[in-house]
Order: structure tokens, then sequence, then C-alpha cells
């Protein structure tokens, strides 16, 4: 059978390669079984010029037949776009990963540097590491972050920097500025980041240790992933600041909160705790 041609995001042509796909539906955690009858049946529907996206929906519909739960891991790319389009739920959200992870976190906080003062997305401690993060929100993720988002965002962590070292106990710990963002860094950002010890956090960057890795490895998946939650209900929840899976874990209360019916909330629970659950 002749490989049909698909378009992606950004435009590019490229031949549709199952193996691709049966991963992906596979590590939301899909039966191999279930992840080659999926892929099998899209197989026999494509076309060439199909788009990355179409073929995206038809697996996830697919998918949410099945599970659920593995639907809503499925669509995490999406789900994270969803934390805009103003960013700052993007901001709440990396400060919990942070937080789960044993830093004591400050969102949207106002540090004094040493020159001017800085309003700085995140400030993440603990024991001997103090960094500052900086939050960068793209609604297309064909969006790279360019160098000179990282050229800025250093030039701010250095004066702050000279204002945390002359603070008691801060002359031996580790300071680092951070930026993190929802998509991914063109190379020369990568380059820079690397060349002057800034630390940059992507989708899947770095490698086995970007955001997509970060949120399975501990069970943090934002609220947006959740299929049982309506639009109106993720936006209520966001702007009371939950932002996660496991804070609604933590205290499924918030959703009588929020007016959801009981009946809809179990099953919103029982989802967002399969969620929670991590995975090896």
């Amino acid at each position: 059978m002749k490989t049909k041609k698909i378009i992606k995001k950004s435009g590019e042509i490229a031949d549709f390669i199952s193996e691709k796909l049966i991963a992906s539906l596979i590590k939301s955690g899909a039966s191999e079984s279930v992840a080659q009858k999926i892929t099998g049946e899209i197989e026999t529907a494509l076309y060439d010029g199909i788009t990355t996206r179409e073929i995206y929906e038809k697996a996830f519909e697919k998918l949410r037949k099945h599970s659920r739960p593995t639907a809503s891991r499925f669509k995490l790319k999406k789900a994270i776009m969803e934390l805009g389009p103003t960013g700052f739920p993007f901001e709440n959200f990396v400060g919990e990963l942070l937080k789960y992870q044993g830093f004591k976190v400050e969102v949207g906080v106002i540090v004094q540097g040493n020159c001017v003062q800085h309003e700085v997305d995140v400030a993440a401690e603990k024991d001997s590491e103090h960094f500052m993060v900086e939050c960068k929100f793209h609604s297309s993720f064909s969006t790279k972050c360019s160098v000179k988002i990282p050229l800025y965002i250093q030039s701010r962590y250095l004066d702050i920097e000279k204002q945390w070292i002359k603070q008691p106990n801060h002359q031996h710990k580790f300071h680092q500025g951070w930026v993190v963002n929802n998509t991914r860094f063109s190379e020369d950002a990568i380059h820079y980041g690397e060349c002057v010890g800034l630390k940059l956090l992507g989708w899947d960057y770095p490698k086995n240790e970007g955001l997509k890795d970060l949120i399975s490895k501990f069970g943090l998946y934002p609220i947006t992933c959740l299929n049982t939650l309506k639009k109106s209900e993720k936006q209520e929840l966001l702007n009371n600041n939950i932002v996660l899976c496991k804070q609604l874990c933590e205290n499924p209360a918030v959703l009588n909160l929020i007016g959801i019916e009981q009946n809809s909330i179990k099953k919103i629970m029982e989802d967002a705790r399969e969620l929670c659950t991590i995975k090896n």
C-alpha cells in the first residue's frame, strides 16, 4: 500500500507513520491491541493531504470510546493550549508543578533586583536552590520561543541574582533563571540557554524531561484534560486557581462550590483520580 502524505501544522508534508500514532496511543495508556486497532481503522480512512489535526481528532474520538481517562492523557498537548489565552493559568500551572516537587512557590511576585524591581511569574525555593521562573505561553503550538526571550530573561535574572546573594544565607545557594515555554524553543534559544546556564523547559525539552514528561511522571495533569468538564466549568475552576486534576483529587468539594451537579461530579472525579495515578 502506498504511504499517504499528511500535512503537519507547520504546513510541512510528510509520510504517515503508523508506528508514531501507535506509540502515542500506548503512552497515553491504551493497550497495544487497542492502539493497533485504532491506528488500523484510521489508516483505512487516510487520504493524501489529510492534516495531523484531522488524524488526532479521529484517534481521540475512537480512544474516548475505549477509555475517557486514556483519551484525556492523549489530548494533553491541546489541554495545555487551553490554559490560555492570557497565560496566567499557565503560570499557576507551572507554579503547581514546582510545588508538588517540594518547592516553596510564589506566583506573580514583585522581586527587588540590584537596579530595579521585576515582576516575576514564579519564584521557587527548596533547600539550597532558588529559581526565578518566567513563563512564556503561546496560543499556537507551531510558534517557537526565539532566542530574544532567553536573552531578555537572562538580563533580568542577573539583576535579581545580584540582590539575592546579598541576603543572609544566600551566598552559597544555587541560583538560576528559568524560561518555561508551552511549545518549543528555537535552536538559537537552546544554544544560548546552555551557554549561559539558563534553564529552559519546553513541551519536549530537555529530552525525556520536558513538560509532557514531568506531567506524566508526577501525575500532574491540567484540569483542561478532563473531557467530563464543560468549557465553562474549566474556566470557572481556572478562575479559582484550580489548575491540576490533583487539586480536585485533594478537594472534590470545589466542584460543588461552582455548581456542578452531583451525577456529573462522580464522572469527573473518576477521571481525575485516574489521571492523578502515576503510571510506571
